[in-house]
């Protein structure tokens, strides 16, 4: 049996791996699964929907002939993740607070989006690059 992909369609952060993992565990359900091929009809739809709006768009992850970018970054999560991308690239130094706690955080979560492209999912917006 194969693994269950465990995510959500409105997780702060999706991973396209896990979107293209669910696309191919739906498509390889045996014929005796036909009933659960059909009670997931919606999902398969959805996702290969996302994945269509994706391809080509550049991305680490390559795929039936097209590449996709991993990490989608929903919108109102963003904010935090452009925190936690400065953290993690050494561009705020560690244990020190001032002045590195009076950053306006939102204005550099937008100035950093210019960088990024969105797709709407679930009718939430998600950054990609």
């Amino acid at each position: 049996m194969p693994a269950i992909i465990n995510f959500s369609l409105i997780d702060d952060t999706l991973d396209v791996r896990d979107l293209i993992a669910r696309v191919e565990e739906l498509e390889n359900l045996e014929p005796a699964d036909e009933e659960e091929k059909w009670n997931n009809c919606d999902e398969f739809a959805a996702l290969t929907a996302i994945l269509d709006d994706l391809a080509g768009n550049g991305g680490d992850e390559q795929w039936r002939g097209d590449w996709y970018p991993i990490t989608l970054i929903r919108n109102d999560y963003f904010t935090a993740y452009a925190q936690e991308l400065a953290d993690d690239i050494g561009a705020v130094p560690a244990n020190v607070q001032w002045p590195m706690n009076c950053i306006d955080w939102d204005m550099a979560a937008r100035d950093l989006k210019m960088d990024y492209a969105s797709v709407e999912i679930n009718g939430s917006t998600y950054w990609y690059r």
